[in-house]
């Protein structure tokens, strides 16, 4: 009987011990929006090399760069501008010998599939607001959120800014800009070429100069709490199996990829 006993709490302890070491395997990425469809493909790769498993948040880098700050557990933070990358760094969050510039991006000005807006020239004096006419134009919050914020650099650099602001929705994220234009309930939206393209119910009508707007850098590195495991992984991101994914999908890989 004790033998018995003795063999039912052993069973117990492995059973115990089992969801800690499932844990350990698991890698958490806070992860800017506009990288989902591409970064769920790259951590399938990955898991399917390694084993290793993910729990991904995607949202506004403004929102995650704040939640990291107020201690949500994380391995890994990428976003989709230097600035909030910056201010984790600022905030201590960030292992910065860990961060790299690791993708480029571009912004589009988009509108519903069935629209009869297309082939937009953009460039300095365009009217946007006239294009909208009486409906909305759809991006991130141009205070917070990186593609609002290029979006509206690029608005105010090109002369469109100040009579197109009063039509403007501002989304949380450009996840959310590019479901109101896909929708219809927003005439047009700006958002990265890489969103609009994983989106079928929506048409590029015009690309924005790139020197229009500050340059779209993704930045990724480890937090402070990250995980072992997370040096590995990082390494994959910069790798040519990943390169090809990411590409795939439309981003610009800005670094030599490692083998």
């Amino acid at each position: 009987m004790d033998r018995l006993a003795g063999f039912f709490t052993a069973l117990v302890m492995l059973a115990g011990l089992a969801p800690a070491s499932a844990e350990d395997k698991i890698l958490t990425v806070f992860a800017a929006a506009s990288m989902k469809n591409a970064l769920d493909e790259v951590d399938a790769a990955y898991t399917a090399k390694t084993g290793i498993k993910f729990s991904v948040s995607y949202a506004a880098s403004s929102v995650l760069a704040r939640q990291i700050e107020q201690g949500a557990p994380a391995d890994v933070f990428v976003s989709a501008d230097t600035d909030w990358m910056d201010y984790a760094t600022s905030k201590k969050t960030i292992n910065e010998p860990s961060r790299v510039n690791l993708l480029g991006n571009s912004i589009v000005l988009i509108a519903p599939k069935q629209s009869k807006i297309d082939n937009v020239t953009i460039a300095q004096g365009f009217d946007l607001a006239k294009l909208a006419g009486d409906g909305r134009i759809a991006t991130g919050d141009v205070k917070s959120v990186p593609v609002g914020k290029y979006a509206k650099a690029a608005l105010e650099k090109l002369g469109a800014w100040q009579a197109a602001e009063p039509k403007f929705a501002m989304a949380e994220s450009v996840r959310a800009a590019l479901t109101l234009v896909a929708r219809g309930e927003a005439n047009l939206g700006i958002v990265y070429s890489t969103d609009a393209k994983v989106e079928p119910g929506v048409k590029i009508v015009g690309t924005f100069p790139a020197d229009s707007h500050p340059a779209i850098v993704y930045p990724v590195a480890a937090t402070t709490t990250a995980k072992g495991e997370t040096s590995d992984y990082l390494a994959f991101l910069r790798s040519s199996a990943a390169k090809t994914i990411l590409e795939k999908y439309g981003f610009k890989f800005l670094i030599s990829p490692t083998t």
